[in-house]
């Protein structure tokens, strides 16, 4: 019984991994529609946005993973 409990563990984690990346997925589609209709920004334009805050917050996640590595906060 505990190898079924720890399998469907497993598998409710996963599916909520799925449901979360489903959920941001929809969100970045309402957010690109936003833009595109609402805002009158190119189709091109909304990507580029999408692009810098992409590579914004992989140097902010970097920086700040890279604080708490060297302990120079402290």
């Amino acid at each position: 019984l505990k190898d079924v409990f720890s399998y469907f563990f497993l598998l409710c984690f996963r599916m909520s991994s799925v449901s979360a990346l489903f959920q941001l997925s929809m969100w970045i589609r309402h957010c690109h529609g936003y833009l595109t209709e609402n805002l009158g920004i190119p189709v091109w334009g909304s990507y580029t946005v999408f692009v810098l805050a992409t590579l914004f917050s992989g140097l902010i996640l970097g920086l700040v993973s890279e604080a708490l590595e060297t302990d120079w906060l402290v």
